[in-house]
């Protein structure tokens, strides 16, 4: 009980922390960061109720939401996700798509290694220019890359906590950019049975990034009709960093393993209006989830949308054991979810992950 109560005294405090930027807002900066891509969640499983597992993510989802769940790793983790962003070619002119590979390694008895590439790619974009603004120059392609690499550590059987150093890049045929940040999280577990559950992480701090290359110059003619080149100088563009707060609690029933989990988190967001998001996820023989969530947004009842990543998501898991011994954990995971996106369409994910 004393437990539970300084849980609840930390979130208190945090929240009050937090007040001020959630009342006012962060719409003057919207738009103003870089490496926007690092703010989406591209792993099937914990897309399904809106990321709102940070107080209790596990495995190699936990690199994204809260790299503390990284340490429940027991072994080797293998992971593959592919996400139609907003309903890809059927949604975008030229669709868009979002694949992440994990591998998660206990290296120590208390300690995972952990490692994930994420990669963005838009298709064939029309060329268009000052000069020529009808696309008829051809097509480029631009695309995203993400890699991090991540330790996560189980100080006692209730306290676990992380670190995750990223590196973004966005690259075109003749501008690219890059930028460094780190997250970092914890979590805090109690309880007869590890029911409740709370977690904070902060993601995204470091310093600013820039694009850079051949695709800042413009070649120009002077009076004396002698061409000459002008560089432009590109702006710095922050990263977008957030404070994410998440609590968990496991409602357990012993006929057929049954479990019912209710979550909640807090999203502060430094460049985006801040996120409430709630979830529930039902659990059964150990095998079979189904969850649910709902992202809200200040203004997202009234019509004033801010982004498309809000409202109603689902997804459900099965997990397939490769033995019936109950302390195995070699076996196969199929996640899938939904996300809606107003005003664009839906985004699906669906992945896998291997334990060894």
């Amino acid at each position: 009980m004393k437990n539970i109560i300084k849980i609840f005294a930390v979130v208190a405090i945090l929240t009050a922390m937090s007040a001020q930027s959630a009342m006012a807002g962060n719409d003057e900066r919207r738009g103003t960061a870089g490496a926007s891509e690092l703010l989406i969640n591209p792993w099937a499983r914990s897309m399904g109720w809106g990321g709102v597992n940070v107080a209790n993510v596990r495995g190699l989802d936990a690199m994204f939401n809260n790299v503390a769940g990284l340490a429940f790793v027991k072994n080797i983790e293998v992971s593959y996700s592919n996400t139609i962003l907003y309903g890809g070619k059927s949604g975008l002119s030229s669709g868009a798509a979002v694949n992440a590979f994990g591998l998660g390694v206990r290296v120590f008895e208390s300690g995972v290694l952990g490692v994930y590439v994420m990669t963005m790619n838009f298709g064939e974009l029309p060329i268009t220019t000052y000069d020529s603004p009808e696309p008829i120059n051809g097509t480029f392609s631009p695309s995203y890359m993400n890699i991090n690499v991540a330790y996560s550590h189980s100080f006692t059987n209730t306290i676990h906590g992380g670190v995750v150093f990223k590196l973004a890049n966005e690259t075109t045929d003749n501008i690219s950019g890059s930028g460094f940040a780190i997250d970092a999280g914890i979590q805090y577990v109690t309880g007869e049975n590890d029911e409740l559950k709370f977690g904070i992480s902060l993601k995204n701090w470091g310093p600013s990034m820039k694009f850079g290359g051949t695709g800042h110059s413009l070649t120009m003619t002077n009076n004396a009709g002698k061409p000459f080149t002008v560089e432009t100088r590109a702006a710095e563009m922050e990263l977008p960093t957030c404070l994410n707060i998440g609590l968990a609690y496991d409602f357990l029933f012993d006929k057929w393993d049954q479990r019912l989990t209710i979550a909640a988190d807090f999203t502060s967001n430094a460049f985006l209006r801040d996120n409430y998001v709630l979830g529930l996820e039902y659990g059964l023989l150990n095998m079979f989830q189904l969850r649910c969530g709902y992202i809200l947004q200040a203004g997202l009842w009234s019509g004033d949308v801010a982004t498309a990543n809000s409202g109603i998501c689902a997804g459900g898991s099965v997990d397939i054991p490769f033995s019936k011994k109950e302390d195995n954990n070699i076996g196969l995971t199929i996640d899938y979810s939904y996300r809606t996106a107003s005003p664009l369409k839906g985004t699906h994910a669906i992945g896998a992950t291997f334990r060894f």
